[in-house]
C-alpha cells in the first residue's frame, strides 16, 4: 500500500482509508480485535454524521471539485448567496446530500443546450472542437448522475417528477447516450447477469491483459449492442423490453441520421463524436471494473469487482469507485457506500476483495494491458490475508485474476446460468 493519502480525497475516503491501514498497522503490531473494533466504530459514526442533516457535521454535497466546508466562510456561512442556493437547492433534490445534482443539472442546461443549439445556428469548427471537448469533461459525471438516477427512479424530490422524467432526454444525446439504452443494459441487463457468461458485457471470456482481447471486446460493443440486447431481452422472454430497446436504439440513430442531413458539421460535433466517446469509454470502465476475477469463485460479487479509493471515482463520479458495494447493493445511495464498505469490512475480508487506492477505471485498464502489476500491487490496499504479502507476491496474485476462462470452466462455476 502506497503511504501517503491524497489530501484531494473526499472527507469520507480519507476516513476510509485511515480505518485500512491502521487495520494493516494492528495486524503488524498484532493489537487485540477489541482496538481496531473500536475504531471501527469510530469511523462508521464519523461517516454517519456526514450524511445526517441533523448533525453539525453534516455535509451536503454541492460541488465535486470542492467540499462545502474548504469554501463555506463560517462568519457569513447563513446569509451568503451560496447558502442560499444550498437551502433552495435541498427542496429541489430527493435528499439533502445531493445538492450537487441539482448543480450539474443546471450547469448542463446552461452550457451544454445552447452551446449544441447555437452550433446548429451557425456552424465553425473552432466551436465544435470547443463543445466536443466540453461534452468529453462533462461525460462522466454526467454519466454517474445518469447512473443514479436509473438505479433509483430519479433523482430529484416528487414535486418535480415532471423534470425528473423529462431532463435525461434532453441531455442523454447530448452526453453521447441513445435513449433510455442505460437503463436497459445496465440496470435490466447487467446488474441481472452480474459479468456472468449471459452479461453481453462480460470480461470473463477474454485474457483481460491483453490488448486484441480488449480491442475485440470493446469493438463487439461499438458495432453490436444495438442488435445483441434486444435479442438477449428475447431469448429471455421479454419481448416488450427487447421491443423498447430496439426502438430506441433505431428512433437515436435515426435521428442522428436525419441530423446529419440537415448540417453534418453540427451534429458529428453534438452527437456522434459523443456517442462514440460513451460507448467506447463505458466499455473501458467495466474493463477495468470487472477485469480482475477470481479464478476459484468468479460468482461471488466480492471476487468479480473490485473497489477504488481515487479522486475520479469518488470525488468527482459520485463513489462509483465503490463497485462491488454496488453490486452488493445496486440501489444504495451513492453517499452511503464509505459507511456501508466499512460495516461489511470482514465480508470484503473473507470474500478475498480487492481494494486499490491512487488508481482509476481507465487507468486501471491500462496498466492491465501493459501486464504492469508491480504497480498495482503498489496501488493495492491490503485486507484480510494480504495484509503481510510482498510486492511480488501481490502482483503474482493479481495476474491469476485476469486469465481468460474456458466454456468448460464457465459451465462448472457458473453452472445453469
Amino acid at each position: 500500500m502506497e503511504a501517503s493519502i491524497s489530501p484531494e480525497l473526499t472527507e469520507a475516503d480519507i476516513i476510509v482509508l485511515q480505518n485500512l491501514a491502521n487495520d494493516i498497522d494492528s495486524t503488524n503490531r498484532s493489537t487485540t480485535a477489541g482496538k481496531a473494533d473500536r475504531d471501527d466504530e469510530t469511523s462508521i459514526g464519523l461517516l454517519a454524521e456526514l450524511t445526517d442533516k441533523k448533525s453539525d457535521k453534516f455535509q451536503p454535497t454541492v460541488f465535486t471539485r470542492w467540499d462545502l466546508k474548504d469554501i463555506a466562510t463560517p462568519n457569513v456561512a447563513n446569509q451568503s448567496p451560496l447558502q442560499s442556493y444550498i437551502r433552495w437547492a435541498e427542496g429541489v433534490v430527493r435528499r439533502p446530500t445531493d445538492v450537487v445534482f441539482l448543480t450539474h443539472l443546471i450547469l448542463y442546461l446552461t452550457t451544454s443546450v445552447p452551446s449544441a443549439i447555437y452550433l446548429y445556428y451557425r456552424f465553425s469548427w473552432l466551436h465544435g472542437i470547443c463543445h466536443f471537448l466540453m461534452q468529453a469533461y462533462y461525460c462522466g459525471p454526467f454519466t454517474l448522475m445518469l447512473h443514479n438516477h436509473i438505479h433509483n427512479n430519479g433523482i430529484l424530490a416528487s414535486d418535480y417528477a415532471w423534470f425528473d422524467r423529462t431532463w435525461p432526454y434532453i441531455l442523454e444525446p447530448l452526453m453521447g447516450h441513445t435513449w433510455d439504452s442505460y437503463f436497459w443494459h445496465h440496470v435490466k441487463h447487467h446488474h441481472t447477469e452480474n459479468n456472468g457468461p449471459n452479461d453481453l458485457s462480460s470480461t470473463i471470456r477474454y485474457q483481460r491483459d491483453d490488448l486484441v482481447d480488449f480491442l475485440t471486446y470493446v469493438g463487439r460493443f461499438v458495432f453490436f449492442i444495438w442488435i445483441e440486447l434486444p435479442v438477449y431481452f428475447l431469448r429471455k422472454k421479454k419481448p416488450a423490453a427487447a421491443m423498447k430497446t430496439l426502438t430506441s436504439e433505431i428512433f437515436s440513430y435515426g435521428s442522428i441520421y436525419f441530423l446529419a442531413m440537415q448540417n453534418a458539421g453540427a451534429t458529428t460535433f453534438v452527437f456522434i463524436l459523443p456517442l462514440v466517446l460513451m460507448r467506447i469509454a463505458m466499455m473501458v470502465g467495466n474493463w477495468g471494473q470487472h477485469a480482475l476475477v477470481d479464478e476459484v469463485d468468479p460468482d461471488s460479487d466480492f471476487r468479480s469487482s473490485i473497489t477504488l479509493i481515487d479522486v475520479p471515482s469518488n470525488r468527482h463520479c459520485f463513489n462509483d469507485g465503490y463497485h462491488t458495494s454496488h453490486h452488493l447493493n445496486p440501489r444504495r445511495h451513492w453517499r452511503d457506500h464509505p459507511a456501508a464498505f466499512l460495516k461489511s469490512k470482514n465480508q470484503y475480508k473473507d470474500g478475498g476483495a480487492l481494494v486499490f487506492q491512487n488508481i482509476d477505471y481507465i487507468f486501471m485498464t491500462i496498466r492491465l494491458l501493459r501486464k504492469d502489476y508491480l504497480h498495482l500491487a503498489r496501488c493495492l490496499v491490503p485486507v484480510g490475508d494480504q495484509i503481510g504479502m510482498s510486492e511480488q507476491e501481490i502482483a503474482d496474485m493479481l495476474r491469476t485474476k485476469t486469465r481468460r476462462f474456458t466454456e468448460e470452466e464457465i459451465r462448472q462455476k457458473y453452472g445453469s446460468k
